[in-house]
């Protein structure tokens, strides 16, 4: 749990920032953030790094750590919350319910195309797992994936009818931080057009990826076909190089 720290920190630094607590747009030194939470000072460094890393805040080399002040005005763009890539951090919507409905849920053998993605030999199994969710009751991504039973042994129904990562990283010790993914965009099928509320002349968008642990292990292969509604890709792109 103590690595978990870290992410309570950060989520109350940004609550306080969303109030307007911190003075001049200016966090204090993380010494003083050690002190005010009570935690270690690599604590605060990862929950600022975190923050640093999703474009909330800034450092100025001399000057010390300030908010960004394009995230008070666009804060839709800014709801990653947790250090994984899961989608239930993702997708933070202000306000917003998520719910997630389990359609498919069995052990099969890895064939070719997941054996090489997931760097898995011929007797090796993975779950195969589709889950529909939801937004406020409304349906907005069909998610099929496979997950190797090695690395997750304990993956049970009861645990993938909520966020994947979060369990992995609470429970194992492992974060997903890492991904190949590819976006396009696709007519939808008959079964996006059932399960997503789509009419037959609407796309979807679908982001096909593998997913990787903090050591590089491959962790998951996956499909998400996402209503077209929803789906707005935004990135940073940090020009800055270290000497």
């Amino acid at each position: 749990m103590a690595d978990l720290v870290y992410r309570s920190v950060m989520r109350d630094i940004k609550q306080k920032i969303l109030k307007n607590q911190y003075a001049g747009m200016r966090l204090p030194d993380e010494r003083s953030l050690s002190e005010t939470y009570g935690v270690s000072r690599s604590s605060i460094k990862r929950a600022l790094g975190i923050l640093a890393q999703q474009g909330i805040i800034f450092k100025k080399r001399g000057s010390g750590t300030f908010i960004n002040p394009l995230y008070l005005k666009n804060q839709s763009l800014f709801h990653y919350e947790g250090s994984n890539l899961g989608i239930t951090d993702s997708f933070q919507l202000d306000g917003k319910k998520q719910s997630i409905q389990l359609l498919d849920y069995q052990v099969v053998p890895a064939n070719a195309d997941i054996q090489e993605e997931l760097f898995l030999s011929n007797t090796d199994f993975v779950y195969q797992i589709k889950r529909l969710r939801l937004i406020d009751d409304q349906p907005f991504m069909i998610e099929t994936g496979f997950i190797p039973i090695k690395i997750v042994p304990t993956l049970s129904p009861a645990v993938v009818n909520s966020s994947i990562f979060n369990y992995l990283e609470d429970t194992k010790g492992k974060r997903v931080t890492k991904s190949f993914t590819t976006i396009s965009v696709s007519p939808s099928t008959a079964d996006d057009q059932k399960l997503l509320e789509l009419k037959p002349t609407e796309p979807v968008a679908v982001m096909d990826g593998v997913f990787f642990l903090d050591d590089g292990t491959p962790f998951e292969v996956s499909s998400m076909r996402i209503h077209y509604r929803y789906m707005r890709y935004s990135t940073f792109i940090n020009l800055d190089q270290e000497d």
